[in-house]
């Protein structure tokens, strides 16, 4: 029945005489309006800069998704809009345009129009299919006796969970609508019924989802947290409070629906609970992490972008609709995330390949699901302060990475007291020429074999990558350089000159 209205009575008896509107007037108005937002992806945590988040308007292809070792191969999802408009409508899930849909649904008596249909239809399925039709879900109505098939399962699971969610929204707007413009008992009653017989088909879907096939795991948690906060949102609605100005059969009826949502939200509290886990098990059997670490030099690995994806989707609906549940699985998901990548770090060799692995996915964490750790202020917006975490990994790697090199540096000597100690000096000057000789050869070799072995490393953020290579600088070339200046026969103005050395840090970790 989809496109056609099916035929239905007026309900003048009860006062409801707006003429028809025209056929599928309002499907196309229901589809355009966006429900739920995009994805972090490599790219743009590779372009951001003090820890902004990254959005995009529309849900990716799902893939499950590969990140860093090779940043193309990550599912990408750049379609999207990065205006303030578009970001507000797909955070409340295009609740405010969906209503004004709604109130022109029952301003031009469509909606009365349905509730009639479904009353003097005796509460069937086929009232409900001209209804379900023009609000884009006619396949819901398949569900019960689809025994896994139906042509729902054709839809991609975010499709599926837009729609359903565009219409669960416009169901209970209008149901409040025309029950606070009812006048008599009759009408409230039959609006109630309506309504309660709406949401029951409606909650159908999500017994549905729990076996759909989704293209990947944080899909399928974008989808149960979409209805989780979607059913919530409409479990508040239905309050005691907002049930007070109905009476009678109407108000038991309401009360039904309004207690059968808690339920719903239960069970998706543990959809949601159980897919995170599922995800968590599944980034834990991963055997690609001690192959990947070492191919991807140091990179976020695709397991951390899952998660992060995963934490950030949880996030944003609890901007929304915050709950002690939802909160309390946002930070055991961000402590499990940190505890796996210390844990799998050890799958490394190199020790200075693991802390720079260290130092890149815990930067992510930190800015994209930990944001206030970087301890960013407004007014110092340009002064880059890591969380205490990235800092100590920065730290580690440096102390494996250069000390060594650090330490070959050769060390100038001063010497003090009487005339007999200078002379016993200036005896050992060939040795100590000859040390020094060696010690600078020392440095030298360290130095580029450092370098070499860790030239094609890589840190994808341009601000780390930026701080990085300016402490290793600041560590390794004055010192030499002053040391030069005090022995300019040592200096041949060869490859190792100061400003040779800086120029060749300045092209580290680009991967």
């Amino acid at each position: 029945m989809a496109g056609r209205l099916a035929p239905v009575p007026e309900l003048s008896a009860a006062g409801y005489t707006a003429a028809s509107p025209p056929l599928s007037v309002y499907r196309e108005s229901i589809r355009s309006v966006a429900v739920s937002g995009g994805r972090i992806t490599p790219s743009l945590f590779s372009q951001s800069g003090n820890g902004g988040y990254g959005h995009s308007g529309n849900s990716g292809s799902g893939a499950s998704g590969s990140g860093s070792t090779s940043g193309s191969s990550y599912p990408s999802n750049n379609s999207g809009s990065s205006s303030g408009s578009s970001v507000a409508a797909a955070a409340d899930y295009g609740a405010q345009e969906l209503t004004k849909i709604a109130r022109r649904m029952v301003s031009d008596g469509y909606t009365q129009r349905m509730v009639s249909a479904f009353e003097n239809g005796g509460g069937s399925d086929r009232a409900l299919e001209a209804w379900f039709s023009e609000l884009d879900v006619d396949w819901v109505l398949q569900i019960p006796g689809a025994e896994g098939g139906g042509s729902w399962r054709q839809l991609r699971l975010q499709d599926s969970v837009k729609r359903w969610i565009r219409a669960f929204i416009i169901i209970v707007a209008s149901i409040k609508e025309v029950a606070a413009t009812a006048v008599h008992d009759h009408e409230t009653t039959a609006v109630a019924l309506f309504g309660k017989g709406s949401i029951a088909k409606m909650l159908v879907f999500i017994d549905a989802i729990a076996p759909a096939a989704a293209s990947s795991k944080e899909e399928n948690l974008r989808a149960v947290l979409d209805m989780y906060i979607c059913v919530s949102s409409a479990s508040d609605m239905f309050s005691p409070e907002a049930q007070a100005k109905f009476k009678g059969l109407s108000k038991k009826i309401f009360m039904d629906v309004g207690g059968s949502l808690p339920r719903e939200v239960k069970r998706l509290n543990k959809a949601v609970y159980s897919t995170v886990l599922e995800v968590r098990a599944f980034v834990e059997d991963d055997e690609s992490w001690a192959v990947e670490i070492p191919r991807g030099r140091g990179d976020v690995h695709r397991n951390t972008w899952l998660m992060v994806n995963c934490i950030k989707s949880m996030q944003d609906k609890a901007r929304y609709h915050d709950t002690q549940y939802l909160r309390g699985l946002i930070d055991d998901s961000v402590l499990h995330l940190k505890e796996l990548l210390l844990r799998k770090s050890e799958l490394c060799s190199d020790q200075s390949l693991r802390y720079l692995f260290l130092l890149n996915n815990s930067y992510l964490v930190a800015m994209m699901v930990e944001a206030w750790s970087l301890l960013v202020e407004p007014w110092s917006k340009h002064e880059w302060r890591p969380a205490p975490e990235c800092l100590k990994y920065m730290n580690r790697y440096l102390d494996v990475s250069w000390g060594h090199v650090q330490s070959h540096m050769p060390k100038t000597a001063f010497v003090h007291g009487s005339g007999r100690l200078q002379m016993l000096f200036c005896m050992l000057a060939p040795l100590q020429n000859w040390k020094r000789t060696a010690s600078h050869a020392k440095f030298e070799s360290a130095f580029h074999k450092t370098y070499q072995a860790q030239r094609f490393w890589k840190v994808p953020n341009p601000q780390l990558r930026d701080e990085l290579r300016k402490t290793i600088t600041e560590r390794v070339v004055p010192g030499y350089r002053s040391y030069l200046r005090k022995h300019p026969e040592l200096e041949r103005g060869g490859s190792s000159s100061p400003d040779v050395l800086e120029e060749m840090l300045g092209e580290l970790f680009e991967g």
